[in-house]
């Protein structure tokens, strides 16, 4: 996308060039596939709430993560002073005072919005040309798109926020210390954003780790443009308050901030301001939201169980093996994707059209595999731990956050708050024992995700799941029903609290959150799989890797124009020092 004023025209070229060229499997109608709704849970009986000493918290941290109800996961930015702005005409430096806020890690995605849509809250987005349809699973962590301004503010309302102002947006891209990106001052490359036309189309909002913001946050460049709640106006920076800027009072279109998956190298800038009419919706633009202000909701009565990701199980025994998907690229005609994987592991492919070669680059074990031409493959590739055996490793089984119970038949996982008085034999899994002033009580641990159920986050120095609010006697997951009464504040629109269950039971069952961004609902395993690497047996790894459709060679190199991140993306890209610039492999 170019500067504002030239939106309109490259809006049309871009949708005229891509009706050519828009995958197969671009819009298909599949429903999302949601887990079936369980009974209501089994009421236990109400027990007396001990008096407990007050306790000291260290409070969120920068960074600090906290699932939501929308099945998104907030990340806190902290109350302080930034530079905001560069040196073009519309936005000149200047320092700005935040209050600390919560912000989505990803861009809302189309099963987060599917699921407001289903609770009766939200309006289906616009299918633009060539977006995936968005209840189509395949794309369920793909950012929704075709959704107008209102759409997206209404949206962040559902979930008790709203659209990020211009200001929060550009500090939790760019942090306290002003680099020109998220990452930092590095160049603009494939390995860190979706841009340039390197994948063509939108991709998971959580591919991108290595391009995260200082505050963790994914996308804040690249995949698709965000709305903001801010009116534009050109000359706002000059005259804007220097704490909590809101934008102006009115004006005709509403800020954009950002960049997508065709913007040009130079446009991928963090501080660059862009505007849309507010009635407008594209396909690469989206949005995320912040919450100001947390307020403790009732937890669901039923959440989807999901079957931990590598990264989040203990070692144990038997180390799991390393796989790092590094990226996908054409060349004359076919499709590569490449990934690092662990000396000495072994490795097998699901499918037996797929070619794939060893290397080592920088010292690591790089696997390039070759798919199918004329068409996008995704093929699962299997890494283990020879060395690992059937009891050396953890089991692959579904769970369920602390203060919920799986439903073997179903996969739900179906909310059992547990009495808080420490019992004979301590407290559940799930549940760590404290000790208020000589009172010993159970409190929420984490879940095997290294979170907490939503609307709590972990507290460093409390070592369990609080509220934002600062209330460490919130009664999630544990049975009382006076207290919950007196602590929660209500449910989302579409939900209805339940006294007798303490749950907030959903009016349409299929609103009840389904699976978070990175991962897809297994009919098999009735779980949620990680769509990247996910545990697969004893000591195995198992990642989906997909190709593109090459008939046109995407040329992802000659955009780069600075060796040092040539070389970051050498699994396309080759730096000739004959003629100082790079160029694709042969």
């Amino acid at each position: 996308m170019k500067r504002a004023s030239n939106w309109t025209l490259t809006v049309v070229l871009a949708v005229l060039l891509l009706a050519a060229c828009v995958p197969a499997t671009a819009t298909p109608t599949a429903a999302p596939t949601l887990p079936p709704a369980t009974e209501p849970p089994t009421a236990l009986p109400p027990t007396a709430t001990p008096t407990l000493f007050p306790v000291s918290l260290a409070g969120p941290q920068a960074g600090t993560p906290m699932k939501w109800i929308d099945t998104s996961v907030l990340a806190f930015v902290p109350a302080g002073e930034f530079q905001m702005g560069n040196s073009a005409a519309n936005t000149p430096q200047h320092t700005v005072y935040l209050d600390g806020f919560w912000i989505q890690q990803t861009e809302v995605t189309n099963g987060m919005y599917s699921q407001c849509v289903a609770s009766g809250s939200c309006t289906p987005p616009t299918q633009e040309l060539g977006a995936p349809q968005y209840t189509n699973p395949e794309y369920n962590s793909h950012p929704v798109v075709g959704v107008t301004w209102d759409q997206a503010n209404g949206y962040c309302q559902w979930i008790g926020g709203s659209l990020p102002t211009e200001a929060q947006w550009e500090k939790a891209a760019r942090g306290t210390q002003g680099g020109q990106f998220p990452w930092g001052n590095d160049g603009a490359a494939c390995d860190f954003l979706n841009f340039a036309n390197c994948i063509n189309h939108t991709t998971d909002v959580t591919d991108y780790a290595e391009g995260r913001s200082p505050y963790g946050l994914y996308d804040m460049a690249g995949n698709v443009f965000e709305w903001v709640n801010d009116y534009y106006s050109e000359t706002y920076y000059n005259e804007s308050p220097a704490q909590n800027p809101t934008g102006p009072a009115s004006g005709d279109s509403r800020v954009v901030r950002g960049s997508s998956f065709e913007t040009d190298p130079d446009q991928a800038d963090s501080s660059i301001r862009h505007y849309n009419n507010a009635g407008n919706s594209r396909r690469d633009l989206g949005f995320r939201c912040v919450v100001t202000q947390p307020k403790p909701l009732a937890p669901y009565c039923q959440l989807t169980s999901y079957v931990p990701s590598a990264s989040s199980l203990p070692q144990g025994q038997c180390e799991l093996p390393v796989v790092d998907l590094r990226g996908q690229y054409c060349s004359k005609g076919d499709g590569f994707v490449t990934m690092n994987i662990s000396e000495g592991a072994v490795y097998q492919l699901s499918r037996t059209d797929y070619d794939c070669v060893e290397t080592l680059v920088d010292g690591k074990r790089l696997l390039t595999c070759k798919g199918p031409r004329s068409t996008e493959n995704t093929v699962e590739v299997t890494v283990c731990n020879a060395s690992c055996t059937e009891t050396s490793t953890n089991a692959t089984a579904a769970v369920c956050d602390p203060g919920y119970t799986l439903d073997a038949n179903t996969g739900s996982c179906v909310y059992s708050p547990i009495p808080s008085q420490v019992g004979v034999t301590g407290c559940p899994v799930g549940y760590r024992t404290i000790d208020r002033g000589g009172v010993k009580t159970c409190a929420l641990a984490a879940g095997n995700d290294g979170l907490c159920p939503p609307g709590l986050y972990l507290d460093s120095q409390y070592g369990a799941c609080i509220s934002p609010t600062g209330m460490a006697d919130i009664p999630y997951g544990l049975s009382s029903p006076d207290l919950a009464q007196q602590s929660y504040a209500g449910c989302a629109p579409g939900y209805n609290y339940d006294s007798s269950f303490q749950c907030c039971q959903a009016s349409n069952a299929t609103a009840y959150p389904a699976c978070p961004a990175g991962t897809r609902y297994s009919v098999e395993q009735k779980a949620c799989l990680s769509t990247q690497v996910r545990l697969s047996g004893p000591g195995c790894v198992t990642v989906q890797a997909t190709t593109l459709k090459c008939s046109e060679p995407i040329d992802i190199c000659s955009k780069i124009v600075y060796e040092p991140v040539c070389r970051r993306n050498s699994y396309a890209c080759v730096w000739d020092d004959k003629n100082d610039k790079c160029e694709m492999k042969e």
